[in-house]
């Protein structure tokens, strides 16, 4: 939405729109992938859990993108890079746990796409949108363990133990995200007022 608003002030043509916000996307997917990787080679597989780095580009997307294209890079990239990482026989996240993946990372990213609206009227609201998405994101990760633990290998206690792993991941996520978003959305908007 935010990425709407600049493109709806610039006049841009149905076409570009839709060319920078699938650009906006397609970064926000790779940067999801590029990520984690980067956290294992540093920090090591224990590092994932403890980051989750896949998160704060979905997070930011779904600030910037506003809910559908949030959304769509929100289960795109789990996706994504579970083919690319198993070509290279390494599959992040792992078979078993994409399904959960993929519905909690499309919630983080519809929930802080809902308040895309919000956030270019205020942009101190990326703060509720990115801790709301969390929760709810994290909220639902759990309830699919719950329902589906008789027919998965991910048990509802494996799951809760995984959520209490990344809480400093996610407290240092729900500080810095927003802040980006604001960064990003003055420099937007300002340099919308230089071009008027």
């Amino acid at each position: 939405m935010l990425i709407d608003i600049v493109l709806e002030r610039k006049n841009a043509r149905t076409g570009v729109r839709i060319s920078v916000k699938a650009a906006v996307a397609a970064l926000v997917i790779a940067l999801a992938v590029a990520l984690p990787q980067l956290v294992h080679l540093v920090a090591g597989a224990s590092g994932g859990m403890k980051w989750l780095p896949m998160y704060a580009p979905v997070l930011l997307g779904g600030c910037l993108l506003g809910f559908k294209w949030g959304l769509g890079a929100g289960i795109l990239a789990p996706v994504v890079g579970f083919a690319i990482t198993s070509a290279l026989g390494s599959p992040m996240p792992a078979a078993a746990r994409l399904p959960y993946m993929i519905a909690e990372l499309a919630v983080f990213a519809a929930v802080s796409g809902a308040f895309s609206g919000s956030i270019v009227r205020n942009a101190w609201t990326a703060f509720p949108a990115v801790l709301l998405a969390q929760i709810a994101g994290r909220l639902t990760f759990l309830a699919l363990a719950v329902i589906f633990e008789g027919v998965s290998s991910l048990t509802a206690a494996a799951v809760w133990s995984q959520i209490q792993s990344g809480l400093l991941g996610m407290t240092l996520q729900a500080a810095v995200v927003p802040a980006v978003v604001i960064a990003l959305r003055a420099a937007l908007l300002a340099d919308k007022k230089k071009g008027a």
